[in-house]
């Protein structure tokens, strides 16, 4: 159990009050950074981007601290055509999460996906697009200082890059063969990251040149944007990447600050639309689903739970299990132990689970 939580995994499944408890240390880190405590809800313009689904008074921001209402209109606070984000080059094949099944690492015959047909491509960079902002408020973040930047109007106009700036990058260099989203999210930067993402596909297409557009995200924003956002992937031959953190409502929303019900509904509602559209494309899977194994809250009831609806949507979908450290807010917890993650593997392919990967392996030891 963590202290910084207060409560273990057991009691938020069992016990109501745990909930609160645990719900405290977001309150507190939040407050700190003057960010909404809960997504807004009431008097205001309401948000559909993801499952937060915040009524943003007059003035106010969202959950995510990147939308905002002004005037009845809802916008993004550095507007529509910028992205706060840091982006750049990282050459291939890279520590990616879907790396076990990506063309970057292991090629592929269909030359509109990848310039490898036999194996790694060398010699080629991911454009690596990380977003300031999230939807979620994860207590063991790896990369939490992005939401210093959110609140900072000095430090988003810094990282503020235009969708003409951004595009120009990506689409001009034949060196880069796949562009991928993360952050933070790019949930909060949908609007922008799929205009981008359509022009980059457009002019690729034009050029006769390998574009993989990629997404690694939360999976919670609304049904309509990821189908979206997977046909962009789909015809790309990139792949979403879908980071589901807790099966159980209650563990969920302890680890995330937001409504674990309805945020475990739509994680599961928007992995079953990605892997209904990759049936369209079994030569590189569309969908890859990543867990992390947080020790003592992520255990053997989360990690069933998520393989057992996953080997419901498709046995074949990949998953990569990955490895936790000690980060952010939840730093008094041990990194992952290989007794866990080689239970976490057990546990899948006893589900059926065909296609099972482990990520951060370095990261393991006997700490448990």
């Amino acid at each position: 159990m963590s202290s910084a939580v207060g409560v273990c995994s057991s009691c938020l499944r069992n016990r109501r009050e745990a909930l609160e408890i645990a719900m405290d240390l977001h309150r507190r880190y939040r407050s700190g950074l003057e960010l909404p405590l809960q997504p807004p809800r009431g008097g205001g313009t309401r948000c559909t981007l993801c499952v937060n689904e915040c009524d943003i008074g007059s003035g106010g921001v969202g959950y995510c601290g990147l939308w905002t209402n002004r005037g009845g209109r809802l916008e993004i606070l550095e507007g529509f055509n910028r992205g706060i984000l840091y982006a750049y080059l990282d050459p291939l094949p890279t520590n990616c999460v879907a790396t076990p099944v990506c063309p970057a690492a292991r090629g592929c015959r269909n030359p509109m996906y990848s310039v490898s047909s036999g194996g790694p491509e060398y010699g080629y960079y991911n454009l690596a697009v990380f977003f300031a902002g999230c939807n979620l408020d994860c207590i063991f973040c790896q990369n939490w200082d992005h939401k210093n930047i959110v609140v900072s109007p000095r430090l988003r106009r810094r990282y503020a890059v235009t969708d003409v700036e951004l595009v120009k990058r990506a689409a001009e260099d034949d060196r880069i063969t796949c562009v991928c989203y993360f952050g933070g999210d790019p949930g909060p930067h949908i609007v922008y990251a799929l205009r981008v993402s359509r022009l980059i596909a457009e002019e690729s297409r034009r050029r006769g040149v390998v574009k993989r557009i990629c997404w690694e995200t939360n999976g919670l924003e609304n049904p309509s944007i990821v189908r979206e956002m997977a046909r962009v992937s789909l015809e790309t031959g990139g792949i979403v990447k879908i980071d589901w953190k807790a099966f159980t409502p209650e563990v969920y929303q302890a680890l995330t600050g937001v409504d674990g019900w309805r945020a475990v509904e739509r994680v599961q509602k928007n992995i079953s639309i990605v892997a209904e559209m990759s049936l369209g494309r079994r030569e590189v899977p569309l969908l890859t689903v990543s867990i992390l194994l947080v020790p003592g809250y992520v255990d053997e009831v989360e990690l069933r739970g998520m393989a057992e609806y996953i080997a419901s949507v498709d046995r074949e979908i990949p998953v990569v299990l990955l490895a936790f450290h000690p980060d952010h807010l939840l730093r008094d917890l041990p990194p992952t132990s290989a007794n866990h993650a080689g239970k976490a593997i057990e546990i899948f392919r006893s589900c059926g689970v065909e296609r099972v990967f482990l990520g951060n392996e370095w990261l393991l030891g006997p700490y448990y």
